[in-house]
């Protein structure tokens, strides 16, 4: 016993060794959706002020693909010393319901450190599109089942559950249009191809207010004081589609603990330092805040229920 209990003393030295010595060169932080999306606009936003904090580049990369996944598989594989990280939307959590075949396990193969961010998502056209209203899309949906073209930022994506639990509220049909990351869905808007999209506010709201895309309304319970005139789902007529879109940050499986708790208390002190603060507000997010522990429950929590959104829209792994 008495053997064990110096192993495990010594095992928990060094790990607080590890935490107090890290880093000592580049950290590499994975983004796991496209340049310019709302989970990469979030993340460089937290990255440069954790360079700042740890003395060391924060290199991002966007690895971006298959909702998020591509992204979170590259960090499953790497050494779990604190030198990879990855920063994913709540795709992290939805992607098991939505996936039969994933190259990892979500609750596994990941160190759960900190919450990011959460912003809404808002409902756009084409800023001369004939849809000026929710209304006016949806009663176009009912009539004409399967002509709506809607884009998502991938399979497992926010924007694809955001888009499954509107249609599913609403009782329409739609063609849904995937795409890798949301600089291409808006692209696809301005060309045509797409009819409508629930673009992250932070990556369409200039857009928006320069006219060349419409806003319908905005998917959380709460209008965004980006946009304060614009209705909510459910003030707009549509009961049960309130979604919001939550970024994180994780490790792979084995970080020792103090150094997740490191990497957490660092990411609560850049949350609340007031130029990140402003840069996030001004992106339409609100900072989130819990320990890892908090987080990884959360994150278990959001796995659980969106299991059971993506079975009631009858959506099956694929």
């Amino acid at each position: 016993m008495k053997f064990l209990q110096v192993v495990l003393c010594a095992a928990l030295a060094a790990f607080a060794v590890q935490a107090q010595a890290w880093p000592d060169k580049q950290v590499r932080v994975v983004i796991s959706f496209t340049p310019a999306s709302a989970t990469d606009i979030v993340g460089r936003i937290v990255a440069a002020k954790l360079s700042e904090y740890w003395g060391q580049p924060v290199v991002a990369e966007n690895r971006s693909g298959a909702g998020g996944s591509l992204g979170s598989n590259v960090v499953a594989q790497a050494a779990p010393d604190g030198y990879t990280l990855l920063i994913n939307s709540n795709a992290h959590a939805v992607n098991p319901a939505i996936y039969l075949k994933l190259p990892y396990e979500t609750t596994k193969d990941f160190t759960d450190i900190a919450p990011l961010s959460e912003l809404p998502n808002v409902l756009v056209v084409n800023g001369g599109s004939r849809f000026k209203t929710l209304a006016d899309l949806l009663g176009y949906g009912k009539a004409n089942p399967g002509k709506i073209n809607f884009g998502h930022a991938g399979v497992g994506s926010g924007t694809h559950l955001n888009t499954v639990k509107l249609i599913t509220s609403a009782g329409i049909d739609v063609t849904q249009v995937p795409f890798k990351g949301t600089p291409e869905v808006v692209a696809a808007i301005f060309n045509g191809a797409v009819d409508c999209y629930w673009v992250p506010i932070s990556a369409g709201v200039s857009n928006i207010r320069a006219g060349k895309l419409h806003a319908l309304a905005v998917s959380t319970g709460k209008r965004s004081p980006l946009l304060p005139d614009l209705a909510t789902t459910a003030e707009a007529g549509v009961k049960g589609a309130d979604f919001g879109l939550w970024f994180g940050l994780w490790g792979p499986a084995g970080m020792a603990p103090e150094l997740a708790n490191r990497i957490n208390a660092d990411v609560r002190k850049a949350l609340a330092d007031p130029g990140v603060l402003e840069k996030l507000r001004n992106t339409g997010n609100t900072p989130l805040d819990m320990s890892p522990q908090e987080f990884a429950k959360f994150v278990r929590s959001e796995i659980d229920d969106y299991a059971r959104v993506t079975r009631a829209a009858g959506i099956k792994p694929q």
